[in-house]
């Protein structure tokens, strides 16, 4: 069985990568590279992967007529305001709140 090489302890790859885009591949330099290894402008000129768009999670479901009829009913005077269903709703969200930090 060969023996296992065990390289320097200082950083190459990705790091010196990331400093070879933000710099220009000229003026970054391998520290430590092995003879052989890919220079760093094959880093450089590696395509950028972009961000999956399954991870957007597009727009929020917002029904805007149902908006409109509450803004209507709130200038108007007609939304029904029930002090029982507005605590009852606050105690919830304080249950919520207090269950999730423990």
């Amino acid at each position: 069985m060969p023996p296992i090489e065990v390289g320097s302890t200082s950083a190459t790859g990705a790091i010196n990568g990331r400093l070879a885009r933000l710099t220009g591949p000229s003026e970054a330099k391998p520290t430590g590279a092995k003879p052989g290894a890919p220079s760093l402008s094959a880093w450089a000129e590696s395509p950028v992967v972009d961000a999956s768009s399954a991870l957007d999670p597009g727009a929020a479901p917002i029904d805007a007529e149902r908006v409109a009829e509450i803004r209507r009913a709130v200038a108007n005077g007609t939304y029904p305001v029930i002090p029982t269903q507005i605590a009852d709703a606050m105690i919830a969200a304080g249950v919520l709140l207090a269950s999730h930090r423990e």
